[in-house]
């Protein structure tokens, strides 16, 4: 695995949410903002991140994907930081940050077309939970690098009850070495209680409950 291009791919998801500090823009996104917009409940605040165009600069050359081209590609599953499918969850809320050559009109299209997708589903009591940032500053690639200079880019940050699958992964793979006891000793030496792994293990199946729950809740 060449961690490199995870790294490089990563501090392009950095650079997007904090480039409203750095550069001017049509629609500037505060940081403060996510947690106002993204966070309905205390403990239903662990994010999804996406970004969109991941692309080599070979592709780039012959294309320049348009403003509804890299939102779809947003919402799919293969651009997603963490490894949950979307579409087996509702979202809360969504923040689209947009860099590069983008017009507020194309994004006003762009949200609208998604509203009317039943692939992309929200909970019943935020209907419409999107919150859209233009900065003007296209992305920088490293030279000589895998992803391609691209004339416009979005990166989202969602809430959706999707992140739960990560959270049943954790659970499952904790459940397996715990049961052989595995690495115990040396926490326990280090002074931790063999109780915490239980309640950790507790709070994380609650956690997961939490986000089911939030889904389901209507607007009532």
């Amino acid at each position: 695995m060449n961690y490199i291009n995870l790294n490089r791919l990563v501090s392009q998801v950095i650079s997007s949410l904090t480039a409203s500090l750095r550069f001017d823009g049509a629609l500037n996104v505060d940081v403060n903002e996510f947690q106002t917009n993204l966070v309905p409940y205390p403990r239903i605040h662990f994010m999804l991140s996406s970004y969109a165009p991941v692309i080599s600069a070979e592709k780039a050359y012959h294309e320049q994907l348009s403003v509804a081209e890299i939102t779809s590609s947003a919402f799919e599953p293969a651009s997603m930081m963490a490894k949950c499918d979307p579409c087996h969850g509702k979202y809360m809320a969504c923040c689209l940050m947009y860099r590069g050559d983008v017009v507020p009109k194309d994004v006003n299209a762009v949200v609208a077309t998604i509203k009317t997708k039943r692939t992309i589903q929200f909970v019943d009591w935020c209907p419409t939970g999107f919150k859209c940032g233009i900065n003007y500053q296209p992305p920088t690639v490293v030279p000589g690098g895998d992803l391609a200079k691209v004339q416009r880019a979005v990166c989202m940050i969602s809430n959706s009850t999707s992140v739960a699958e990560v959270f049943s992964r954790i659970d499952h793979k904790f459940d397996l070495m715990y049961a052989k006891r595995a690495f115990v000793h040396w926490n326990v030496g280090e002074g931790m209680e063999e109780g915490e792994f239980s309640e950790a293990r507790e709070d994380l199946a609650a956690l997961e409950k939490d986000y089911e729950e939030v889904g389901l809740e209507s607007g009532e």
